[in-house]
């Protein structure tokens, strides 16, 4: 814990311009240097972004750097395959992030002529593109004067604020946009956002944040920060179990096309209805937005392991080829071993 809380008995005025000099002398010497900093591209941007959304930045780094080389540049991404798509995003999850990226890499493709809109409001016109990936685009890539609000800039606004409304609340996200449109540069918003975001990320952390190194400190009307900002209580993990059964042949092995939550990755092929005394070969548990899933491979009978519009026998030689979940990726790999230690 922070022993040098304040809360200050009468915080300053906030001026904008102030505050911005007070930002940039802080991020000057502790601001991030990430790949995708050093670069202007749209492109390169938007993968960052839409990779960063729900993952940690440690995490996004080595897949980002080799999804650019996979997919250098937007025709390139908008011509693969959706198959090739999610096979590349694999390991990152929330594999509708990736079909959001294609989509937009075609509309760009296909409606501008390859070429990025430039403002805000006409990147927010794009397939899956929300108010803040459009802005950081713009921000980050033509340094349009827009305000950032994520995780990190939410954070530090609400305890700038003392806000109690909740931010995941109509009038709580439209606070937190409005304060960060207030404190807005008119040239270099770029590095502005990218300063608060650093601010929020390492200085502004959840639960204690670290206020005795903050520069922005002196205008903090947080009384209780650990406690902002205000959230609604999250819902617990519903508990589900999904049966799937492992089919090996001489050197293949069947596979499902998955829908819903997969869609277009494959998975070991469901069991709709588990034998009453299943013989279990793999049992593993994985989050899932609002779930946790308890995924139990099974033994069934060779003549239940057929192939059919949704199934289809892969050479084992070419499983790293295919997209597949991880959770079912690392299964498969268990069953492989055990199968080749027997």
């Amino acid at each position: 814990m922070d022993v040098e809380r304040f809360p200050i008995k009468a915080p300053a005025v906030l001026q904008p311009r102030c505050f911005r000099a007070a930002l940039f002398s802080w991020y000057r010497n502790n601001g991030r240097d990430l790949p995708w900093r050093r670069t202007s591209d749209p492109y390169a941007i938007l993968v960052s972004e839409l990779m960063l959304q729900q993952t940690q930045v440690a995490t996004v780094i080595p897949y980002y750097t080799r999804w650019l080389r996979r997919f250098p540049d937007i025709r390139t991404l908008a011509s693969a395959s959706e198959s090739e798509i999610l096979h590349a995003w694999q390991g990152l999850g929330y594999y509708a992030r990736a079909r959001n990226l294609h989509a937009a890499a075609k509309a760009i493709v296909e409606q501008c002529g390859g070429v990025f809109p430039t403002s805000a409001d006409d990147l927010q016109k794009l397939p899956g593109l929300g108010r803040y990936t459009a802005n950081a685009v713009a921000t980050f890539a033509f340094d349009a004067s827009v305000p950032i609000v994520e995780a990190n800039t939410a954070r530090l606004f609400a305890r700038l604020l003392n806000l109690q409304t909740r931010i995941d609340s109509g009038p709580g996200r439209e606070s937190l946009w409005a304060f960060a449109t207030s404190l807005l540069p008119r040239r270099n918003a770029g590095q502005h956002n990218s300063a608060v975001m650093d601010l929020g990320a390492l200085v502004c952390i959840a639960g204690e944040p670290r206020c005795s190194i903050c520069p922005v400190r002196r205008y903090c009307h947080a009384e209780a920060p650990a406690t902002l900002p205000k959230k609604a209580p999250r819902t617990s993990l519903k508990l589900l179990t999904e049966h799937h059964y492992f089919a090996p042949g001489a050197d293949t092995i069947l596979l499902e096309q998955a829908q819903h939550r997969w869609r277009g990755m494959w998975i070991l092929p469901r069991l709709a209805t588990p034998p009453p005394a299943p013989r279990v070969l793999y049992t593993a548990e994985f989050p899932f937005t609002h779930h946790r899933i308890t995924l139990r491979v099974c033994e069934v009978p060779v003549e239940s392991a057929q192939c059919d519009s949704a199934r289809r026998a892969f050479p084992i030689a070419e499983l790293s080829s295919i997209p597949m979940p991880s959770p079912h990726r690392r299964a498969l790999t268990a069953l492989l071993a055990q199968r080749s230690a027997s």
